[in-house]
């Protein structure tokens, strides 16, 4: 039994049973990257913006959410880098939520180039500092309370690791819900 399995073009490699810390971490970083493409492929406009209620959380509003995520880890607090567009130009305290809502008016195509674009980025940043360690501080620490003291590699990863396990369930429901498709 092969430990790639496909969705159209969209493949996902089951993470190693056994590897190194980083391997298996950037693994099962990816392997969920994979589960929210899958659940997302092969939708409309109307399907990608349609909401579970009552909860108003669409899979357009996903990618797009994730997208941000991606840049603000990896990019923005790891890297020390100023956010990348669209993010730099957000009035963020005008609506705290712009990624969710703002991507009711995004194409899939949009909204997929912006996705692949920030998981590529990041994929270049940890290619680029992963030989530092997992133990490595990140250049701008989060400003809010909750993450006081040092941030780590590590902590990054394990945090995108529940990060998209845990918008992973919110769209197998939401998929379910819009076709019936399920084990995605």
């Amino acid at each position: 039994m092969s430990s790639e399995r496909t969705t159209g073009s969209i493949p996902r490699t089951d993470p190693p049973p056994a590897a190194d810390e980083t391997t298996m971490l950037r693994s099962f970083v990816d392997f969920y990257r994979a589960t929210i493409q899958r659940q997302c492929a092969g939708l409309t406009v109307q399907q990608l913006r349609t909401p579970h209620p009552p909860s108003t959380m669409t899979l357009a509003g996903m990618l797009k959410h994730l997208a941000y995520v991606e840049d603000v880890w990896f990019s923005v607090r790891l890297r020390g880098n100023d956010p990348a567009p669209p993010w730099d130009t957000v009035d963020w305290s005008a609506d705290r939520d712009w990624d969710w809502n703002s991507a009711l008016t995004d194409t899939p195509e949009q909204l997929t180039a912006l996705f692949d674009d920030a998981v590529a980025a990041s994929e270049r940043i940890l290619d680029e500092v992963v030989a530092g360690g997992l133990d490595q501080e990140v250049a701008r620490r989060p400003a809010h309370a909750g993450h006081g003291g040092a941030v780590t590699l590590r902590w990054i990863l394990v945090h995108m690791v529940e990060e998209y396990s845990r918008h992973a369930g919110h769209a197998d429901l939401l998929r379910e819900a819009l076709d019936g498709a399920t084990d995605l």
